[in-house]
């Protein structure tokens, strides 16, 4: 019997431990996509206790205590710090198997030496310990960062925002790590939203623009990605209910921007041409500047009207949505870009796993006449895959259908400064796969070969695929 969560978790063969130890454990970290706020690096800010950092915004262990039966006064109520921690603490205990048990246990582990499992019994104590920790002057937010050997981030940025704190970070000479913000301009190109008019009206205020028309709102959206691109912007984020390819005329798509103003019901595939639009415009001017582009599709989100009405977005109650056309629809919306030469290097995550055969076949038809391996990309394990079997199975997808040595590998998509952990979780998986892959005589035992393209997973495709090594020099 292995010991738990030793030096050598989840790396069952000789190889795989090679792969991981020598190549794979050394690599720094670029987190390309998450949900950390910039001003709390910016601040850097210090916690007042681990239940801040570990239960403050993750729906994630939410979901999980719910599942447990914890009221929700000790998940996102008003109980005190320490009982929300036990209540935790209670939870994880049940979590056989879930990643949320393996990443609690790596993050004890790894930033507050705490290697016993984390039990009903043990809470306290352990609570008083990572407060301890936290306390001290090298774990800070930045500390937290620097100690995980992070050199480079990107949050997750509304058109609408000032960028004052990535301002603030840049002219920061004590902010060792890079912080750039994404673009993510999700809510200008929902017509079919109810908040959709006041947030024109805030898009009007913001770029000086009166947005009367389509042609308004597409440059009001360029004026942003410009002033994004001004800030070290290299990478925008789509979040798409589906793949979406729904042609309209110019009078069409301005009656669509005239109803969402005025609150009138907009069909679905009036806000799928609507979507259509705007994301060919957007796209148009990510390629021209040599951004990366992200869609992350697949969901069903707020499926609870009582708690969305309780506690907003982004709290627990979202699924995986399984919607048919994807395929269709995704093929033909790659194809509309290339065809206008609005295509840049994409990056393409499905929430439902069975969209990866999907997104593996259609992407392999885009790949031409780009200036670097991988152009069009299968993502990593996203939200309710990221856990062992699902980042197994994206990888086995990728290697089946694609070129695996040209990923760009794992990010946390996270909003705690301690889901760094995710990254080494993923290396440990990458390499065990790669390890069997060589034990089953599939693939030579050739660990220099092997070792460079876990190194380039782990870092350097990422490095070169986002110009990242403009920046990091």
């Amino acid at each position: 019997m292995k010991p738990f969560l030793d030096k050598d978790f989840l790396l069952s063969s000789d190889t795989a431990r090679t792969l991981y130890h020598d190549h794979a454990a050394k690599m720094p970290i670029i987190d390309y996509h998450c949900h950390i706020k910039p001003s709390e690096i910016a601040a850097d800010r210090r916690y007042d206790s681990i239940t801040d950092v570990w239960l403050g915004g993750d729906h994630y262990k939410w979901r999980a205590m719910r599942s447990c039966g914890v009221p929700e006064r000790c998940i996102t109520g008003d109980a005190d710090p320490e009982e929300k921690f036990v209540a935790w603490a209670r939870t994880v205990q049940t979590l056989i198997g879930n990643p949320l048990y393996h990443w609690t246990h790596l993050e004890l582990q790894r930033y507050f030496d705490i290697s016993e499992p984390l039990t009903a019994k043990n809470a306290k104590a352990v609570y008083r310990a990572c407060n301890e920790v936290l306390a001290r002057p090298d774990m800070s937010v930045r500390g937290i960062i620097d100690r995980s050997n992070v050199r480079l981030i990107c949050t997750t940025d509304d058109p609408i925002d000032d960028l004052a704190a990535h301002e603030q970070i840049a002219a920061d000479p004590t902010c060792r790590v890079a912080v750039l913000p994404a673009f993510r301009p999700d809510k200008a190109m929902r017509a079919d939203k109810p908040e959709f008019a006041a947030y024109l009206k805030k898009l009007e205020t913001v770029t000086g623009m009166e947005i009367d028309n389509m042609d308004d709102l597409r440059a009001a959206l360029v004026d942003r990605i410009a002033y994004f691109d001004a800030h070290g912007c290299r990478v925008s984020d789509h979040g798409l209910d589906t793949a979406i390819c729904e042609t309209a005329t110019e009078a069409e798509l301005n009656d669509i921007l005239e109803k969402g103003k005025s609150g009138r019901p907009v069909s679905a595939i009036e806000s799928e041409a609507f979507q259509t639009a705007l994301l060919a415009t957007c796209a148009k001017e990510y390629r021209a500047r040599g951004w990366v582009m992200q869609w992350h599709f697949g969901c069903i989100r707020n499926n609870s009207t009582r708690m969305f009405e309780r506690l907003g977005p982004d709290t627990g109650f979202d699924a995986m949505n399984d919607a048919g056309g994807n395929a269709v629809r995704l093929a033909r919306m790659l194809d509309l870009l290339e065809q206008q030469d609005a295509l840049p290097r994409t990056i393409l995550y499905s929430l439902n796993p069975a969209d990866n055969g999907i997104i593996g076949t259609v992407m392999g038809g885009f790949q031409t006449d780009s200036d670097v391996p991988g152009r069009i990309q299968l993502g990593s394990a996203w939200w309710f895959n990221d856990h062992k079997s699902g980042m197994e199975q994206q990888l086995r997808d990728l290697m089946n259908l694609g070129a695996i040595g040209s990923f760009v590998g794992m990010l946390t998509d996270s909003r705690s400064f301690l889901s760094y952990t995710r990254h080494e979780y993923f290396r440990r998986i990458l390499c065990n796969v790669f390890g069997q892959i060589v034990e089953n005589g599939e693939y030579p035992a050739d660990l220099d070969a092997l070792g460079e393209i876990v190194e380039n997973i782990s870092y350097n495709n990422t490095l070169h695929y986002f110009r990242f090594d403009e920046i990091l020099k």
